[in-house]
């Protein structure tokens, strides 16, 4: 069996070619999304046409034993898992305190820190077992910087962020290695960032910022960082990270 690069949240952007190019390097990707099964489908195939392996599955986080059977079913069906991406988004959109409903802010709980807690709690008595593997938790600039009409995300990301450092504790004496990826920047992905700002404002600021002048993130570009940590030699392994276009200020000068 090859081994299984497991990717929840598998949109257009950063999980789809992450996908990509674990596929291009020999792994079988299952690709994970919430909705969208048309899209979800396009991505398999074009994966699969370019002769990697790949299957789909339509995956709602915050349901009571997804993740669980999901974690269960591959180990048993597809092959070992030896690489996560956990890539989900919890972004509620700007509201004020008095505007975010209690149920809003725990969804972003649920899907930024509590869906992170459950896959790891799954995956990892298998990585253990086999003493190695990689979880990669791609995260923004909101784990390490709240903002005003942040609270909901900017708390989940935070919990999330803290919870790779007790993850990473806890495991990678044991061989697991644990990646925390702060997207520092606006990426270039119609799934998220496009449906945000719509198709007419999402194509004016690739025209201003992005294509050919590299002010948005490639998620293209941003695979291969993604494949250069899951591939570290443990003797020099990187915990966090930040990614942002080269003519954007680092979070820490705003």
């Amino acid at each position: 069996m090859k081994p299984v690069c497991l990717i929840v949240g598998a949109g257009a952007g950063i999980g789809g070619n992450v996908g990509r190019k674990f596929a291009q390097s020999g792994y079988h990707v299952t690709l994970c999304r919430r909705s969208n099964e048309e899209g979800l489908e396009k991505l398999v195939s074009e994966i699969s046409n370019a002769g990697g392996s790949a299957n789909g599955a339509l995956l709602d986080a915050t349901k009571d034993d997804a993740i669980e059977n999901l974690v269960e079913n591959i180990e048993k069906d597809q092959g070992p898992i030896e690489v996560v991406l956990f890539n989900l988004g919890a972004q509620i959109g700007d509201r004020s305190l008095a505007q975010t409903t209690t149920k809003q802010f725990e969804l972003g709980w649920r899907m930024a820190t509590f869906a992170l807690f459950r896959l790891a709690s799954s995956v990892t008595p298998h990585m253990e077992q086999r003493g190695r593997g990689c979880i990669l938790v791609t995260s923004a600039t909101a784990a390490v910087r709240g903002n005003a009409g942040q609270h909901s995300h900017a708390a989940a990301m935070g919990g999330r962020r803290m919870l790779c450092q007790s993850l990473n504790a806890e495991f990678a004496p044991k061989g697991i290695h644990i990646a925390h990826i702060i997207v520092d920047g606006a990426v270039d992905a119609p799934d998220t960032l496009g449906k945000m700002l719509g198709p007419d404002r999402f194509q004016q600021l690739r025209e201003e910022r992005g294509l050919e002048k590299d002010g948005l993130l490639l998620p293209a570009e941003m695979a291969e960082t993604f494949y250069h940590l899951a591939h570290q030699h443990r003797s020099a392994w990187t915990h966090e990270l930040d990614l942002r276009p080269f003519s954007d200020l680092a979070w820490w000068n705003h």
